[in-house]
């Protein structure tokens, strides 16, 4: 069972030179990956003086996405893994492919490196507002749902091309693959939710400009899907008789 696997860790992980490291990758990805993402949202509604969304910016917000979290993913992947993001963080906790310090570590690198990249991204536009996450012709519950499967899709994506042992030369295209899954998802519930899948991406924009509306779906959604694909993959799909994969192969 996979609830067997999971481990809380040595409290002297938390001051690791190795986790520490990781850490500071993970901060480092998720910065970029937000200045990339975040900041093709605000020049948009630069180019557009805050006009009504097009089906081209969707398509341009999907790409940005899409070719910041490939890089992002493909920078940490030998370090901290390239998380990039607490509901991949914690689908690979409850499948038990990292402890609960270290993830702990990850997150507040996340949330770190959100929140730098907004405020840089506030700073050198001439204090233009970040874009926070939003509702758009759907119920919270609805954008709830939204949110748990396409997280739920990227993180089994993550299983099946980086965490699983058995992955073998596909873990080449593991970083692509996990920036397609996240460009088609934003295609899908773009319109809708925002497509968040990622907490750290919503709450950075929130803590800047200090807007907290529905942050909870961007919380729950994502953590409850990106929970059940860890659960799922590992359950039914990987091998309970292999070793625990050390938390810098994925």
């Amino acid at each position: 069972m996979p609830f067997s696997q999971i481990a809380i860790g040595r409290p002297e992980e938390a001051t690791h030179p190795s986790a520490l490291k990781a850490a500071l990758a993970e901060f480092i990805c998720t910065l970029i990956f937000v200045f990339a993402g975040q900041g093709s949202g605000m020049a948009y509604n630069k180019l557009t003086s805050d006009g009504a969304a097009t089906p081209a910016g969707l398509i341009a917000a999907a790409l940005a996405h899409g070719f910041a979290l490939f890089v992002a993913v493909s920078v940490g992947a030998n370090i901290s893994g390239g998380h990039v993001n607490p509901a991949v963080t914690f689908g690979a906790f409850v499948g038990g492919n990292i402890t609960l310090l270290r993830g702990i570590l990850y997150w507040i690198a996340q949330l770190l490196g959100s929140t730098v990249a907004c405020l840089l991204l506030r700073f050198s536009t001439g204090g233009l507002e970040t874009g926070t996450f939003g509702l758009s012709g759907v119920s919270a519950w609805e954008a709830l749902v939204l949110e748990i499967v396409m997280t739920f899709g990227l993180v089994y994506t993550v299983y099946a091309t980086a965490v699983d042992p058995k992955k073998g030369s596909l873990g080449t295209i593991a970083p692509i693959a996990i920036g397609f899954i996240v460009g088609a998802n934003i295609l899908v519930g773009g319109p809708f939710s925002g497509a968040s899948m990622n907490p750290a991406v919503s709450f950075g924009p929130a803590l800047v400009s200090w807007s907290w509306t529905h942050q909870w779906i961007y919380w729950l959604g994502p953590l409850i899907g990106g929970g059940l694909a860890g659960i799922v993959y590992e359950f039914f799909f990987i091998s309970h008789s292999h070793e625990q994969l050390p938390t810098t192969d994925y």
